[in-house]
């Protein structure tokens, strides 16, 4: 459910691209809407709001959260200062290659890997089960980013369709996997006791 919260500023820009470009009267002032830079304007604002009231229910925000955060306000306000989409095609490939580089390098450091730290108070698996579910995340990631960029610079007429319905569809369908995959391993795992420290 936490990922599909990431959606809600997303779906927004959607709409708001592909309204009719228009000017409303808001306040005495004059406002473009439709388009682009008014939905990236949508975007940075409504991104800002659903966090925010995250923060406020839950008195916190996940470090994925606030990372998702900072590039929407990074690519989006980069997008309108230079009056160029191209910041904001960007942002999905670097958020998610980001993301693969984390879980990557929770291989390399000690403890358990990223996805045991984030699931592991609700689950128990062997051991060798986190490390593929890990990697699966990684190869997800990295797969997402590839799969932005090549359809935002190959594909431009299509690219904000897929960046909202493309990334949705595939992490729906990924964590529709990911549970399958659980549901075969949950019933035979064990709960596993404290080692000794070498």
């Amino acid at each position: 459910m936490k990922q599909l919260i990431d959606f809600i500023p997303l779906i927004l820009f959607f709409i708001v691209y592909k309204t009719d470009p228009r000017t409303l009267d808001i306040a005495g002032h004059s406002v473009n809407v439709g388009g682009i830079f008014s939905a990236t304007a949508v975007l940075i604002i409504s991104s800002v709001v659903v966090y925010g009231i995250l923060f406020a229910l839950q008195r916190k925000l996940e470090k994925s959260q606030w990372f998702t955060l900072l590039a929407c306000l990074v690519f989006g306000s980069l997008t309108l200062a230079f009056h160029s989409e191209t910041f904001l095609k960007w942002k999905a490939p670097v958020v998610n290659w980001v993301f693969a580089a984390v879980f990557a390098g929770s291989h390399f450091i000690r403890g358990p890997v990223l996805i045991k730290r984030i699931m592991g108070h609700a689950l128990t698996l062997a051991d060798p089960i986190w490390t593929r579910l890990n990697v699966a995340w990684i190869i997800f990631f990295l797969f997402c980013g590839a799969a932005n960029l090549f359809v935002a610079f190959t594909f431009q007429e299509f690219w904000v369709d897929f960046k909202v319905f493309g990334s949705l569809g595939m992490t729906v369908l990924f964590l529709v996997g990911q549970g399958v995959y659980l549901s075969r391993h949950m019933q035979d795992s064990t709960p596993s006791t404290p080692k000794a420290e070498d």
